[in-house]
């Protein structure tokens, strides 16, 4: 046998790489059988290799021969962009429902980098594997003050995982293949690469690009076999157990695990806010979405509960407020995190476990099975459960009985339509916004990868754009995206794309004519002194038709449902401009206010 040897990384000074495929399986590549090419074609066979199928970018005359490469490039598509804010977006959106890293290429150096910034910080806060290209002006002329110089490492160094500037074409391919693999290591997140004009237009001999399989991690942490003893043993002895489960569940469809441990346990499960989908609606054992601006019965489980399994989520700011108002503080949590700087971050843990959420989940279930049942504690458990479900049962009944069906159409009411009409294998992405956060426990989520939301960046302008990755990434699958007025003026542009590609996703903008929040804020704690809170939008329907998209209008909420209807069956790109009352708003952040409020001056 021919003794091999795997190698990482740069592989210019060895005779041959081995990658590993399987079990029993490789591939050698001798590197001294080498090709010549430019930079830009070396960036392009870098994607290729890591079976990149999208890019979605502007193009700029700092990247032509990146894009010269592309042209050559049957298999992959590159979908143009009208800004590179909403590029990033859908490269978030795309990145999220596949699993695999999204890539958006601004062509420009200085202004097309720059607006990459808020797309990566979204990508950043959502933990989302964003592999970000952007031109860079010619090695010799940094720091002179050329023409579009920006220092492009330092602005993107805090919004990104890693910043790199490839300081020559021959080491191109080695910062490709390092760029993808900090971006999908867990915890995953955007990267950013650099590529001076030099850099891409000049020449180097290249290997064949190495296939992601050999330098890359395939496992990801295990659970200690103690540390799961302790859990079990923590969890065998709770009379109010409740499991949160969070991205870790739901970004690994880990839910067949989840339920697996609810059962084991005869417990419910709440999701953490933006991941009311890691748990499919259906299942009885689902209390939705937990913490400040989730659904009361979840909520009160969290405050409730004397176990708290943190399952793949970090108990953060929008489950929690950072506060015991929102979660028991006499509960003992165990906390399951693929991150370990996030265990006990921000609550004392009684069981902390460094590992993957879903194989976790498993290894307690096998532990569980060995422990003696308590028959006085299981009676208790069950009594816990039947009440979760009564309350759960009573909860969406009246959600439904209760809904504002009075027109002008309100908040409530529109979401009651909206549960009728959107297919159940919808994908949705929703804004920032009052309506969209209440949208988020307020519709059905039938199947995990079914929610995408702005998360902790709390971003407007978000849906659209994702949508369209999405819709990139599943062309067969409904996409729906939800917006207000005022986000969905910031990103129309892209009609223009969606109508190009053949993205034909429904946009449904809640028109209110107001930014929501603030003018809630205003209302309610500014003695109404609007400013700057009402906006004036055009008819969303006509300027989707002028773009070449389908246009549908509902005044009354008896129009909703057809009209929606209507857009999902039309085949085209396709956008709802539905009439919300303006009078509608709630104030979802009350406790950022309280030293306004005279309510909670008088409760203190």
């Amino acid at each position: 046998m021919i003794p091999m040897v795997k190698i990482h990384g740069d592989t210019r000074n060895c005779e041959r790489v081995v990658s590993w495929t399987g079990p029993g399986e490789h591939t050698v590549t001798d590197v001294n059988d080498t090709t010549e090419m430019t930079g830009g074609h070396a960036a392009v066979e870098a994607l290729q290799a890591e079976q990149v199928g999208h890019v979605f970018g502007l193009i700029g005359s700092a990247t032509m021969e990146l894009f010269d490469a592309l042209h050559d490039s049957s298999d992959i598509t590159f979908v143009g962009v009208r800004d590179e804010r909403t590029g990033t977006h859908m490269a978030d959106g795309y990145a999220r429902v596949t699993g695999q890293a999204g890539v958006v290429l601004a062509g420009q150096n200085g202004p097309g980098s720059t607006n990459l910034v808020t797309g990566l910080a979204q990508a950043k806060a959502a933990y989302s594997p964003v592999v970000a290209i952007a031109g860079h002006l010619a090695s010799g002329h940094r720091y002179r003050d050329a023409f579009q110089e920006v220092d492009q490492e330092a602005l993107f160094t805090p919004i990104t995982k890693k910043t790199w500037t490839v300081p020559s074409t021959d080491r191109v391919q080695e910062m490709f293949r390092e760029a993808f693999r900090v971006a999908v290591t867990p915890r995953q997140g955007p990267v950013q690469i650099n590529l001076p004009r030099d850099v891409l237009a000049g020449t180097a001999e290249f290997p064949a690009a190495q296939q992601p399989a050999g330098y890359r991690a395939t496992t990801n942490p295990a659970a200690p076999d103690e540390a799961i003893a302790a859990a079990a043993e923590l969890l065998r002895s709770a009379r109010q157990p409740v499991i949160v489960a969070g991205g870790g569940i739901k970004n690994t469809a880990g839910h067949d695990a989840a339920l697996a441990l609810a059962d084991a346990l005869n417990c419910p499960i709440a999701t953490s806010p933006g991941h009311g989908d890691a748990i499919p609606f259906g299942s009885p054992r689902n209390a939705g979405q937990m913490g400040p601006r989730g659904n009361p019965v979840a909520s009160r489980l969290v405050k409730e509960a004397d176990v708290i399994v943190a399952l793949g989520t970090r108990l953060g700011f929008n489950s929690t407020f950072y506060s015991t108002d929102n979660i028991n503080a006499d509960a003992a949590i165990i906390q399951i995190e693929i991150e370990p700087t996030a265990i006990g971050r921000f609550f004392p843990v009684a069981v902390g476990i460094w590992a993957d959420a879903r194989d976790a989940a498993t290894k307690l279930v096998a532990a569980l099975a060995l422990l003696d049942a308590q028959t006085e504690v299981e009676a208790s458990v069950a009594a816990w459960t039947t009440a979760f479900e009564a309350d759960r049962a009573a909860h969406l009944a009246d959600r439904d009985a209760n809904a504002d069906t009075s027109d002008p159409i309100k908040p409530s009411g529109l979401f009651k339509e909206f549960r009728k009409v959107l297919p159940p294998d919808a994908a949705i992405t929703l804004d920032a916004g009052t309506m969209c956060l209440q949208a988020t426990d307020a519709l059905d989520y039938h199947s995990p990868q079914s929610l995408f939301s702005p998360l902790d960046f709390g971003l407007v302008g978000f849906s659209f754009a994702a949508g369209l990755g999405i819709k990139c990434a599943q062309p067969e699958r409904p996409v729906v995206s939800m917006m207000g007025d005022g986000g969905f003026g910031m990103t129309i542009s892209e009609l223009s794309t969606a109508v190009a590609y053949g993205l034909n996703t429904v946009t449904l903008v809640m028109n209110n004519q107001c930014w929501g929040a603030e003018k809630a804020y205003q209302r309610d704690f500014f003695d109404g002194r609007y400013i700057g809170a009402d906006i004036s939008s055009p008819p969303f329907d006509k300027v989707a038709e002028l773009y070449g998209a389908a246009g549908f209008r509902a005044e009354t909420l008896a129009e909703v449902g057809g009209a929606v209807e209507a857009a999902l069956a039309c085949g085209r790109p396709a956008v709802v401009d539905i009439a919300v009352d303006p009078d509608a708003l709630y104030s979802f952040r009350r406790d950022s206010f309280t030293h306004r409020d005279p309510d909670a001056q008088a409760d203190d």
